[in-house]
């Protein structure tokens, strides 16, 4: 009998100790905010991967916004790359694909996965360096105005389908308080991806981009100056107000929410902040009001666009995997498995319920609220799509449009100079390339 416990006690031990050598430990870079809507599904999102494979030790560093970009350019100046990292599919990451630090995952997860998704992620040509560097887990449409319908009624006004619309608003508004739009900009990032792309789109179009890169065009052209313009006279005709050029993207969810402006302009992704905190079971936005007393609505049209109704959208973010990992390798074969398991039908639903986005993968179901629910809808309704201004130029240069459109908003630069610099500063990033 003892001889048959410690028979079995050796295998135990065997077991554990073939378990032990082949535990794998992944590093893991992921992009979430403690204070954004849906952090507490996230964080049972990887204690639940973590729970169901112990063979596998998650290593993960949390980072938002710049710091997040910035130390992903650490890493890869390094050569210190981490095993799974969240990636954009343009210039936002655009050393991950220049550099190929990333698998193709069109190789290493396969067609026969990969058919569960929309043909428009999976798609390599939708991705900077051209290979599935990451999978798109969205269509991100990066400009939407978040209207407040029921305000807007209380003070006479109908839904703006004009520039001339919004300007209207604005004495009355301003009497009460109240801002017609609100577009935070102290981040900078906001202003080009969640309006000024859109402009672009509408007053010169993808094709001028394309141009400019094929050296056919110039950013100190006029279409580029009059997009420039637009936001210049949004400021001067108080449909902006030049404080929301100090204020946090994190702070302006709230102030909307609250009844500051009318108007809040965002990308869609932005719904998961109006939407009833889990933990918490509270929400800026009443599900009700969600329903009743708020609308989704591209920007309205402006006076010279060329092309009407255009809305800015990029594909969505994904997740990578390293290249360093070598093939068929114990690494290889855990990051494969983290990676399917953040696509999988069951994560996907707890990121579409949460507002964060309407997933790529086919047939999602979601008990979702009515403002998440009004998002496919506004794709719907908004089917002709224009470039992202950062995602189709390198950091040197959209970058400068950043702090070009922070300084038109306080009023200290005009657009024809924002515009000048924005072509010295892509004359020197071609000079170093």
């Amino acid at each position: 009998m003892k001889k048959s416990i410690a028979a079995i006690l050796l295998i135990a031990l065997a077991v554990s100790g073939g378990f032990a050598q082949d535990k794998v430990t992944l590093t893991v870079m992921n992009y979430q905010q403690a204070d954004q809507a849906g952090y507490p599904e996230d964080v049972k999102i990887w204690q639940d991967f973590q729970a169901a494979n112990p063979d596998i030790t998650l290593n993960i560093e949390v980072l938002f916004n710049d710091p997040y970009h910035q130390k992903l350019q650490a890493y890869a100046a390094a050569g210190t790359m981490p095993d799974v990292f969240y990636v954009w599919p343009g210039a936002r990451s655009a050393v991950v694909h220049e550099k190929r630090l990333a698998k193709d995952l069109n190789q290493l997860l396969g067609a026969a996965y990969l058919k569960d998704f929309s043909a428009a992620a999976t798609n390599p040509a939708n991705q900077l360096g051209k290979y599935m560097a990451m999978l798109p887990q969205s269509y991100t449409y990066t400009s939407v105005m978040y209207v407040n319908k029921k305000l807007l009624e209380d003070n006479g006004f109908k839904l703006p389908k004009t520039y001339a619309d919004l300007k209207k608003m604005v004495p009355k508004l301003k009497a009460k308080g109240v801002s017609v739009a609100m577009l935070p900009n102290k981040d900078a990032w906001p202003m080009q991806s969640c309006l000024f792309s859109t402009v672009v789109g509408r007053m010169a179009g993808d094709s001028f981009l394309d141009a400019v890169l094929a050296g056919k065009a110039k950013f100190t052209d006029k279409e580029f100056v009059a997009s420039l313009q637009v936001i210049a006279d949004l400021y001067k005709d108080g449909i902006f107000s030049r404080e929301d050029v100090q204020i946090g993207y994190g702070e302006a969810a709230g102030m909307f929410a609250s009844g500051k402006a009318a108007i809040y302009i965002d990308g869609d992704w932005r719904v998961g902040a109006y939407i009833t905190d889990k933990a918490s079971g509270k929400a800026l936005i009443a599900p009700a009001a969600q329903e009743s007393d708020f609308v989704l609505l591209p920007f309205p049209s402006i006076p010279g666009e060329k092309n009407r109704g255009v809305v800015s959208a990029v594909a969505g973010t994904g997740w990578a995997v390293s290249s360093s990992l070598p093939a068929g390798s114990a690494k290889e074969k855990a990051a494969t498995r983290l990676i399917k398991y953040l696509y999988s039908p069951e994560v996907q639903a707890i990121r579409f319920g949460t507002g964060a986005y309407v997933p790529t993968r086919k047939g999602v179901k979601a008990d979702v609220e009515p403002l998440v629910a009004k998002v496919p809808v506004f794709y719907a309704d908004n089917a002709k799509t224009c470039y992202v201004v950062d995602g189709v130029l390198d950091p040197a240069v959209y970058n400068v449009i950043n702090d070009g459109l922070i300084a038109i908003g306080l009023g200290t630069k005009a657009p024809a100079q924002v515009a000048a610099e924005t072509q010295k500063a892509y004359e020197s990033w071609l000079a170093s390339k």
